[in-house]
């Protein structure tokens, strides 16, 4: 599977208004793919929706992207949306499939700028960490790299809270665990955002 992230940025009092139509631009019959999750930024840049979508085939992927490009109403939101980011991924080789339900409703996205080359050498101390690091890493939703763009990958996690991220981050910290040995070396800038699912998101 291959994924698509895509950022839609409104006024803050349009969000509802944008999020209507993107849930609609989604779920119309013409679109392909998997909606897997959609979200409103709650920390980082506000006023930013999120929307996560799963593809089987390539070919899906380029041609949503090219109905969300050639459209004068991209996720039925022109009239408000900003600024419109779509960044193609695929999730790391290693990883199960994005499972779609509860996952505490409070998702924390970082991505990482990388240097040029890194990703190998991410990949592999990625690997290595995610099974001893099991009480951290299972509420990794996903990792993905791009395919586009800048060397970069990004990571989406599950939590209950703040509370309970800062105490499984600190807990992987401190029995040195965490991070994935050989990965902060490779990262060049890094930056991360609180969302909240939206209503109708498979992930909640």
């Amino acid at each position: 599977m291959l994924c698509e992230l895509a950022t839609l940025s409104c006024p803050l009092l349009a969000l509802e208004e944008a999020a209507e139509g993107a849930a609609a631009w989604v779920n119309d019959g013409r679109a392909r793919g998997q909606l897997l999750g959609c979200w409103r930024t709650e920390m980082g840049t506000l006023g930013r929706l999120i929307v996560l979508r799963g593809f089987e085939a390539p070919q899906d992927m380029i041609a949503e992207r090219r109905r969300a490009l050639l459209s004068d109403n991209p996720f039925n939101a022109g009239s408000v949306v900003t600024a419109l980011e779509m960044d193609s991924y695929a999730p790391f080789p290693f990883l199960p499939p994005i499972r779609t339900g509860d996952w505490g409703g409070m998702y924390e996205f970082r991505t990482y700028r990388l240097k040029p080359g890194g990703l190998s050498p991410t990949l592999s101390g990625w690997k290595a960490a995610i099974a001893p690091a099991r009480e951290y890493t299972d509420h990794l939703v996903v990792n993905m790299y791009a395919l586009d763009g800048a060397p970069r990958i990004t990571h989406i996690w599950g939590f209950g809270s703040l509370e309970e991220r800062a105490a499984l981050r600190g807990k992987a910290y401190g029995a040195g665990i965490w991070p994935p040995k050989g990965g902060p070396e490779q990262i060049i800038e890094a930056t991360s955002t609180i969302a909240l699912p939206l209503g109708g998101s498979p992930l909640t």
